[in-house]
């Protein structure tokens, strides 16, 4: 029988959250590159065009005055340009490939910034970089993850102090607790155990942080290599994300004032930089997967199909039949198609392997979660947040994200 208007992705298929979650994610970057592809093409290329036709005139100009072909001018502006990527300047003695040269190479290898001023010419050191960006790059991010965590760890930590004096001032002096003043205060502190702060102002302080440390660097810039601060600040962006267009590269002229200062603080704020950008990539992140279980909410409406009602559950629904109403998101399991099970037990037919597995895979996940941290010597409670630093939620960013913050959804 035909659906009717209006049914979801059950009627379609098995698609469960977290395909619906990476097409719609993939769907919306889409048409995020487009638009933004159309609003730099209506500002940048007639400033293209503009310069395109201003070096025309000059070449045309300079071979009218010096007798010389076009041609071989090209030739001589493209020989020009392979000794620059060489790292042959005219305008400069100081070779690219000494050691302090080589040490903010490969600074910008492992960082993944990569602006290209610098780059390997012979098969021996690209064949090198290859192996080196590959163990720098990963250990690289793993300093990135352990300094996210620790920072979130910092603002938690700083964020509960004040929640906890916040709600001790709200809630006043204990009334029937004049002579067990340890027990209420036993109770106030079970109370705020598995209190977690909002994402939201992790977010605002991240951004903070990023905004200050932006601003600081765009001043040292702005007076070391003679840019104007839009230009500071523009960089400060590029380089901090790692996106590394290389048309603006700090520490490339010859001789600075207070020259090794200026090293030592161009690397600091290069690394701070990234790591508060880092950071607040992943804080955005996490929003914009609330922002896509909004709209995964939004979008889905009941089915209204004869016989197809339960055909496909959602995957993170655990519990069977009427009981399924907690959905668990940290734990990925595989629904049991209930009808088929209950139609083996009302046969007299022995459930199989497969649906034994897929029905006990939640209590099987905590049993082993359970005896890995009693293995490790510090059991989980419930309520109660690990004091341990470590990848407890699943490795990565948005492990230590899920672990540290709580996760508020969008109003509706």
């Amino acid at each position: 029988m035909a659906c009717r208007g209006g049914c979801c992705c059950h009627c379609i298929g098995p698609l469960n959250e977290d395909n619906a979650r990476f097409i719609m994610l993939a769907l919306l970057i889409i048409v995020y590159l487009l638009c933004g592809a159309a609003v730099f093409s209506a500002l940048e290329h007639p400033k293209e065009k503009l310069a395109k036709e201003r070096w025309s005139q000059r070449i045309e100009q300079f071979t009218q005055k010096h007798n010389l072909s076009q041609d071989d001018l090209k030739n001589f502006l493209r020989n020009y340009e392979e000794a620059n990527v060489a790292g042959i300047r005219v305008d400069a003695s100081r070779p690219r490939w000494d050691f302090t040269g080589a040490f903010y190479f490969v600074g910008t290898v492992v960082s993944t910034i990569g602006f290209g001023m610098t780059t390997p010419v012979t098969i021996a050191g690209k064949i090198f970089l290859i192996f080196y960006g590959l163990i720098g790059c990963a250990a690289t991010i793993l300093f990135f993850n352990l300094f996210l965590e620790r920072v979130i760890t910092t603002i938690a930590f700083a964020l509960k102090f004040c929640h906890e004096r916040r709600e001790h001032r709200r809630a006043g002096p204990p009334q029937n607790c004049q002579h067990s003043s340890t027990s209420c205060r036993e109770r106030r502190t079970d109370s705020l155990a598995g209190w977690k702060p909002s994402v939201y102002c992790v977010m605002l302080i991240l951004g903070v942080a990023a905004i200050l440390v932006s601003c600081c660097a765009s001043a040292l810039y702005s007076a070391a290599e003679g840019w104007n601060y839009l230009d500071s600040l523009y960089f400060c962006f590029v380089a901090f994300s790692t996106i590394g267009f290389g048309d603006m590269v700090s520490n490339q002229c010859e001789m600075y004032k207070a020259q090794a200062a200026y090293r030592v603080g161009n690397f600091l704020f290069i690394l701070t930089g990234v790591c508060c950008i880092y950071s607040l990539f992943n804080v955005i992140s996490i929003i914009i997967k609330q922002v896509l279980n909004w709209l995964l909410q939004r979008l889905e409406t009941p089915c209204r199909c004869p016989g197809r009602r339960n055909r496909h559950p959602r995957r993170n629904m655990v519990a069977p039949g009427h009981l399924r109403t907690h959905h668990d998101n940290s734990i990925e399991t595989d629904a049991v198609n209930d009808s088929e099970v209950d139609g083996r037990r009302m046969s007299g037919e022995m459930i199989s392997m497969k649906d034994f597995l897929a029905a006990n895979k939640v209590n099987l996940a905590i049993m082993q979660k359970q005896l890995s941290e009693m293995a490790n010597g510090h059991p989980h409670q419930l309520g109660s947040s690990s004091p341990h630093n470590e990848f407890s939620e699943g490795i990565g960013a948005l492990g230590i994200m899920n672990n540290r913050l709580a996760e508020t959804c969008v109003d509706r």
